[in-house]
């Protein structure tokens, strides 16, 4: 599903180059459920905003689905991301301006699933999150938690092929965290490939594999 052949990410500063990846060559097959870990600026981050099609490398090739995502514009890498990708972000990046409904069906606008289909799938999704009450308000009226599971909520409804999670649960309570980590567990048996990043061991043990990061290399990768 996943081909990345010597990857890397740098930014210039007059003479100085700050690497923040280096010669990354991953494969990650259809169906896995894969971990990322490492400490604070090892190159999580970035790596997801590469992989979910959010920014581009500065060197090396990428391959997802086969198709050369390395020569795309930016619209081509857009259009691929909206119709394969889900991701959940640590910071949330809900639309203020929108209530929770709203948010959670935005990803069925973009696809052009039509209105009474969207609407199936966001109130069975609503009810999955426990968040029906919920739907007529805006993020700002919302917990750091409920906002996050709202993003969780946006992230799956198009049953993605690829869902990308930076820190998951980091904003939830741990009874929050294990029913996010369970849903991740159970979408990854019916099929969905999965790649997380997170600091938590418990979250770690849910995935498949296991891949460190340190100083933008990948210092190991493990079937766990």
């Amino acid at each position: 599903m996943i081909q990345l052949s010597n990857i890397e990410r740098y930014y210039k500063s007059g003479p100085l180059t700050t690497w923040v990846l280096r010669d990354i060559n991953l494969r990650i097959r259809e169906g896995e459920f894969v971990t990322v870990m490492g400490p604070s600026g090892s190159g999580k981050t970035t790596l997801m905003n590469l992989i979910g099609m959010l920014d581009e490398p500065d060197g090396g090739e990428y391959f997802f689905l086969n198709e050369p995502v390395h020569k795309f514009n930016e619209r081509k890498r857009t259009d691929l991301h909206k119709h394969y990708i889900g991701f959940v972000f640590q910071a949330y990046h809900l639309i203020d301006e929108l209530t929770v409904y709203e948010n959670i069906e935005t990803p069925l606008l973009y696809r052009g699933v039509k209105s009474a289909d969207r609407k199936a799938m966001v109130a069975e999704v609503l009810d999955r999150f426990n968040i029906v009450a919920k739907k007529d308000l805006f993020p700002g009226q919302l917990s750091g938690g409920q906002q996050q599971l709202v993003g969780v909520a946006r992230a799956i409804i198009g049953k993605p092929k690829l869902l990308l999670a930076d820190e998951p649960t980091g904003n939830l309570h741990s009874s929050q965290g294990e029913m996010i980590m369970n849903l991740f567990a159970q979408l990854h048996r019916e099929g969905m490939t999965i790649i997380q990043v997170t600091h938590n061991e418990n979250n770690a043990r849910y995935g498949t594999r296991l891949i460190e990061l340190r100083d933008g290399f990948v210092r190991e990768d493990r079937t766990v």
